[in-house]
Formats: structure tokens, C-alpha cells, sequence
């Protein structure tokens, strides 16, 4: 659970017009670091209900989720530092950001030595699951998007798509995500029709899968039992 002993700032929930929208990479496979298994599968986030984004330890990130984050901003969960990344899952921030307490805790596989409760350097956000997307989403498919017939997708949705920085910047644990990227992926994971794919396509989805070599900062949310609120 998130610290009781820290109050966080109060939280203003965005209206529709306002929302932002994000990707948040967690780790499905196991990976033990100091002793503890960092996986953070959509199993394990759709068994938590709400979890707390700890072990951040990017400054990039962590600016992202302190400074920019709020209530009712959309999340694409996304499957990262695995054999088929992508986005498995919807969520949405439930709390806003408030001190990361794992960085303090001697026995966590992210501690930092260099900061403490009284002078927090890292913060982490509150993500409340939604729900699974009907078709997984590959990062292959959106590297090569303009080789699957979508027709459900407009011009400037595949546009969206290819400027993202999951494209472009691909190792940031959280990122921004357009409204029009936003819209595009969860539209190919309701509808799908990239699961079926004609040579082109499967040679070109074959050659991104080879290429891209889906490398993650170090540092993320770690896997712990949590109450569905």
C-alpha cells in the first residue's frame, strides 16, 4: 500500500477536456533484483485493482508522474523488457504524486542511498486498472502500422502513432501519449485485425521484432499485493 505517513497534495480530477494521457511500462516476466522479483505482469495489476507506480528512478519519469500527472489522466499499460512488448491493459491515476517511501527502504531493489523521507528525491502516482484491451497490442505492429489495413484508423491517427516516443525515445518507463495516439491504440484494441497479416506485413513485423531490441531503464514498479479500491 502507499504510505499512510506522507499526505499528499490535494488532488483536482481533470475534466474530459483537460485529460492527459500516458504510457507506463512495467515488467510481465520474472526478474529477480536484490532478492525480490520485480515482475509486474497485467495479471498481477488487474488481481491489485490500484497500485502505487514505486521504484521510478528516472528523473525524466519521475518529473513526468511529480509535475504533470493528475486524477482521472489515462493510462496504456504497457508490457515492456519481454519477449512481445505492448500495450495489455487501460488504466487511469487514482492519486497524485506524493514520495516515493520504497527509496528509503534499505531492502528494496531500488534503494537510493542518497535520499531519505525528510529530503525525498523520487515520487510515485496511484494507477487504477480499468480493464484488459480485447487484442493485445504489439510494439511490433505499431512500428509498422501503415503494412496492416486498418481501416478504422484515420490518416492523422497513424500519424499519432508513429510520432510517439515509445516509437522514438523507446526507453522511458512513463511517457506522454497524444489524445490521437491515445485513440488509435485503444480503438486497435477493441477492433484488433492486425492478428491476421499478409506476408508484407509479417516479414516487416518480423524484421521490427529483430531490430528493436525493446531495452528498458533500470528501475520500475516492482510486484506487491494491494487492495482493489
Amino acid at each position: 500500500m502507499a504510505s499512510e505517513s506522507t499526505s499528499p497534495k490535494p488532488s483536482i480530477t481533470n475534466t474530459k477536456a483537460e485529460l492527459q494521457y500516458w504510457l507506463m511500462k512495467a515488467e510481465p516476466d520474472s526478474r529477480v533484483v536484490k532478492g525480490k522479483d520485480v515482475k509486474f505482469s497485467v495479471d498481477d495489476f488487474e488481481a491489485a485493482g490500484t497500485t502505487a507506480w514505486e521504484g521510478v528512478r528516472s528523473y525524466e519519469a519521475r518529473n513526468i508522474m511529480r509535475d504533470k500527472m493528475k486524477v482521472g489522466d489515462k493510462v496504456l499499460f504497457y508490457h515492456s523488457n519481454c519477449k512481445t512488448p505492448g500495450i495489455a491493459a487501460l488504466a487511469e491515476v487514482c492519486k497524485e504524486a506524493y514520495p516515493d517511501h520504497t527509496a528509503w527502504d534499505t531492502s528494496h531493489p531500488y534503494y537510493d542511498a542518497k535520499t531519505d523521507k525528510d529530503n525525498p528525491r523520487w515520487y510515485m502516482v496511484d494507477v487504477r486498472f480499468l480493464h484488459r484491451v480485447q487484442h493485445f497490442v504489439p510494439l511490433a505492429v505499431l512500428k509498422t502500422l501503415d503494412a496492416h489495413e486498418l481501416e478504422y484508423l484515420r490518416d492523422e491517427h497513424k500519424a499519432a502513432v508513429k510520432s510517439m516516443a515509445l516509437i522514438n525515445k523507446g526507453r522511458l518507463s512513463v511517457q506522454p501519449v497524444s489524445q490521437l495516439a491515445y485513440e488509435a491504440i485503444t480503438m486497435m484494441g477493441e477492433r484488433g485485425g492486425f492478428e491476421t497479416e499478409g506476408k508484407a506485413a509479417g516479414a516487416k513485423r518480423k524484421r521490427a521484432e529483430k531490430e528493436q531490441g525493446d531495452k528498458e531503464e533500470a528501475g520500475g514498479r516492482v510486484t506487491r499485493q494491494r487492495r482493489k479500491r
